[in-house]
């Protein structure tokens, strides 16, 4: 497991390091900041992140959005001496609330509870990302992911948002949830679809389902649902 442990104070830090060691965790990433820890997380997958709240500049809740945006499975405990800020941080997706001065065995408990949770957990949620708002989306939620130079934005009844990732990688993990690639652009969810009609050179458009919005598909992508789907 590789840990990400997040805090200003240099003795905080040292005595988190200490005990996860003591716990047997040994590939650990330490940083004293949030923009540190945003570099991290853009240059390793982390399974868990320790935060502490309460730091100057962007604090550990501001923090934990960030880090689901650019890594949307990594589990995350928080730390710090309130208690005030517990409904905020299980708001985000926290699997753990850790309040100074913690013992070890609370530590434990708290990563025993992510491992539990990463086994059982099959929901796949998206964290996306809107000015300075934050959406986790359900497949479900999506009517339709239109690819954006490095990233996507993914169409719900919010309007759009950004999810950073590769509009072909996000199709690997969308096909469980009858999402079919229309266009090198665009991914859809049949579920969401409200109408099909063609157009100029066999291509089809889609309208869905409550938005007024419409795509058109490529004539590749229009082959290829006609192919599937039998239109």
């Amino acid at each position: 497991m590789k840990i990400l442990i997040v805090d200003d104070e240099a003795l905080a830090l040292s005595r988190l390091k200490r005990m996860l060691n003591t716990l047997g965790y040994e590939d650990i990433i330490e940083a004293e900041s949030a923009t540190g820890a945003l570099q991290a997380i853009k240059e390793n997958h982390v399974d868990l992140a320790l935060l502490d709240i309460n730091m100057p500049g962007s604090s550990g809740l501001e923090l934990g959005y960030e880090l689901r945006y650019h890594q949307e499975d990594i589990a995350i405990i928080f730390q710090t001496a309130y208690d005030e800020h517990a409904l905020k941080a299980f708001d985000i997706g926290a699997v753990g609330y850790l309040v100074k001065p913690f013992s070890i065995e609370q530590l434990e408990q708290c990563i025993a509870r992510v491992k539990v949770e990463s086994k059982s957990s099959n929901d796949l949620r998206l964290m996306s990302k809107t000015g300075e708002s934050y959406y986790l989306l359900k497949p479900e939620e999506i009517y339709y992911v239109k690819a954006d130079l490095s990233e996507v934005m993914l169409r719900s009844s919010k309007g759009f948002s950004y999810y950073a990732q590769k509009i072909s990688d996000l199709e690997k993990r969308l096909l469980a949830y009858h999402f079919v690639r229309i266009h090198r652009s665009y991914l859809i969810n049949i579920n969401k679809i409200k109408e099909i009609e063609t157009i100029e050179q066999s291509k089809l458009r889609f309208s869905f389902q409550d938005i007024p919005d419409q795509i058109e598909s490529s004539k590749d992508g229009a082959k290829a649902f006609r192919n599937q789907f039998s239109v």
